[in-house]
């Protein structure tokens, strides 16, 4: 798994198979979603910035990418949550780095 948390590789090693059955779950949401890929994780990514779970945006920033997210459209995603939370988010804007510099 590429672009996860050590905390996030141990949960999935470590937790005798929680950590394999909470994935499952994730995915049958992610397969049941009437949202296409890419809203998916563009949603997805706005959620974790709300919540400050910056350790996922990583992975779903590469993730929204593969699924045709621009530069832009993910930009946007990490600022949905402005209104609500407030400049806080600016903490997950780093996370773009990445994808700005390439």
């Amino acid at each position: 798994m590429e672009k996860v948390t050590d905390g996030f590789k141990m949960f999935m090693k470590e937790t005798d198979g929680i950590g394999k059955a909470f994935m499952g779950s994730i995915f049958k949401m992610s397969e049941k979603s009437a949202l296409d890929k890419k809203t998916h994780e563009l949603a997805y990514i706005s959620v974790l910035v709300s919540t400050k779970i910056y350790g996922g945006l990583p992975f779903h920033i590469q993730k929204a990418k593969e699924h045709g997210a621009s530069v832009d459209e993910i930009k946007s995603a990490i600022l949905v949550p402005l209104p609500i939370m407030g400049i806080q988010i600016a903490d997950a804007l780093p996370y773009l780095s990445e994808l700005i510099e390439k």
